[in-house]
């Protein structure tokens, strides 16, 4: 299985502007600048596409966890933080922060960290992302 984007991108690195372009169109012509990755600019940046594939991932992946101990969530809510940071090499991806706050009836603390640990390392993204992945998750009652 194979997904795609495309990115254009139009000048230099500081004036210049692009757009990101999903095949299933949920993304159409969405722009990107240097302004929206690292100031406040209009529009989206790679490290918000990373943080909301990460985020959605991870959650599917707790999901079939939980269906794994014969749980099911009432809800799983995820925030994902990327971190970009400027190291000796350059610019890099330091960490990725992921917090979930689970509803699971039935669930105890110990089936809880099982899924979500094995969710964390086993998640299709966090096998892509050579970086650090922290995770805080808590299951409510």
């Amino acid at each position: 299985m194979q997904r795609s984007a495309e990115a254009q991108w139009r000048g230099d690195l500081k004036s210049g502007a692009g757009t990101i372009s999903t095949a299933s169109g949920t993304l159409s012509q969405t722009p990107y600048s240097f302004h929206s990755r690292f100031e406040q600019g209009k529009g989206t940046n790679p490290e918000e596409l990373l943080a909301a594939a990460h985020a959605g991932c991870f959650t599917m992946a707790v999901s079939a966890q939980l269906a794994q101990a014969g749980l099911k969530a009432d809800s799983l809510d995820t925030t994902c933080k990327i971190t970009l940071e400027k190291t000796d090499g350059g610019f890099g991806i330091t960490e990725s922060h992921l917090e979930l706050k689970a509803k699971i009836p039935g669930a105890s603390q110990d089936a809880f960290e099982k899924a979500t640990q094995a969710a964390k390392s086993g998640c299709p993204v966090s096998k892509l992302y050579n970086t650090k992945i922290t995770l805080e998750a808590h299951l409510e009652s």
